[in-house]
């Protein structure tokens, strides 16, 4: 009962001065609900990111020739970039156990066009494997076969991207376009994927048959990436260590450095994870300072409301008050302050995630955890910076505050 007559007591004289009031929870409102937006958007943009790499598959692995490094944010080939063969690719179809589809491949931005429309897209040279290793899907259409392939056919399947750009709404199935003078007959095109991992749109390309590219098109003996599918995720690092030790012995490396990376979806996943909960943390210790703000402003608040009271707080004394009366009513206000700050930024806080998930195309993600942890802080704030102003008012001398104006 005295627990419920003291909070009676602290909302009635906060909400006396309800302008003063509302500033100073302002602080706590905004830390409470920048904590769980910020946590929203880091969550969001973890689970985006898990879900690109899961939509490729955990069973992928990646080799890429040269040394493969990460500058800005993007991956980087470095080294000798000419060190990947097909005869590489053929030789880990043939000798390693836990390959279950292989597609090599060659890039290279090129301009292509189509009547009086040009647009400048990526060329990818590889297999018929890469339907299943990299999970394209076919709209209309179809792939091109082996046979093709060792014909050095002139045909191709086109990216969503690209049939947007030269095609608009059309089929472009039967079409022909030209690619560095050389003219391709159009026999697919992809349903979309969206953007990879480092935010390039994986739809702006055209695929065309590896020894196509390689003889007709580049004039090339090399490869920069074989994509591969293991047989079992759950031995991924069988995998690639035995793909790594047929690459050494392929290339007589000896004593020498790797001239080429090998990358696994597994490992992409842990790095990912890793790095989004270092953003997720980052976001939400910038947020709460913005509590620590809100803390400073209750603080403020109350050393006013003790100089404005202080006649109050000597007739409460003379009467027979104790201090610990003094101490336990100022620190309820103070945690009145903050546990209304703190509901009032959870209601904002989430009726901003879920707003801006709605109308934009962020991957926001909604928690309980980051919800209860701020509305703790606020509290825990709200006691911290609440207990000097009440120390201070406990210890004022009756007779000195019953004479002061």
């Amino acid at each position: 009962m005295k627990l419920i007559k003291n909070a009676r007591i602290a909302f009635r004289t906060l909400f006396s001065h309800p302008m003063r009031t509302f500033l100073a929870t302002w602080g706590i409102i905004i830390g409470v609900c920048s904590v769980i937006v910020m946590v929203a958007i880091g969550e969001g943009a973890q689970q985006d990111v898990l879900a690109k790499i899961g939509e490729m598959g955990t069973d992928l692995v990646l080799v890429t020739a040269g040394q493969v490094k990460i500058v800005a944010g993007r991956p980087r080939q470095t080294g000798n970039v000419t060190s990947l063969t097909l005869r590489d690719a053929k030789a880990i179809e043939e000798e390693s156990p836990h390959v279950q589809a292989i597609a090599p491949a060659q890039n290279k931005k090129m301009l292509v066009a189509y009547g009086a429309l040009n647009t400048t897209t990526t060329i990818t040279g590889t297999t018929d494997a890469i339907v299943r290793v990299r999970a394209l899907s076919i709209a209309n259409g179809r792939f091109f076969y082996e046979e093709e392939d060792r014909a050095m056919q002139r045909v191709a399947i086109i990216g969503k991207t690209v049939t947007k750009n030269l095609f608009g709404d059309a089929n472009p199935v039967g079409e022909s376009i030209r690619i560095k003078k050389a003219t391709f007959e159009i026999i697919g095109a992809l349903n979309a994927k969206g953007s990879d991992l480092v935010g390039s749109d994986q739809d702006d390309v055209i695929y065309i048959p590896i020894n196509t590219a390689l003889r007709r098109l580049f004039n090339l003996t090399y490869i920069n990436n074989i994509y591969i599918q293991a047989k079992d995720s759950k031995h991924i690092e069988q995998a690639t260590a035995g793909i790594q030790d047929i690459l050494r012995e392929k290339h007589r490396l000896q004593n020498k450095p790797d001239d080429f990376t090998i990358q696994s979806q597994s490992e992409m996943l842990q790095a990912e994870q890793e790095t989004a909960r270092t953003f997720t943390a980052l976001l939400g210790a910038v947020a709460a300072i913005s509590l620590l703000v809100g803390g400073v402003g209750i603080l403020a608040v109350m050393l006013i409301s003790i100089k404005e009271r202080t006649r109050e707080i000597g007739v409460r004394r003379a009467v027979g008050a104790l201090k610990r009366d003094l101490l336990i009513q100022f620190v309820a206000e103070s945690l009145a302050l903050s546990i209304t700050g703190g509901i009032i930024g959870i209601i904002l806080g989430i009726g901003l995630s879920v707003g801006a998930s709605y109308l934009t195309t962020w991957p926001l993600r909604l928690s309980f955890y980051p919800i209860i942890i701020s509305f703790l802080f606020a509290v825990g704030i709200g006691l911290v910076f609440g207990v000097y102003p009440a120390v201070k008012a406990a210890r004022l001398n009756p007779i000195e505050a019953l004479r002061a104006e």
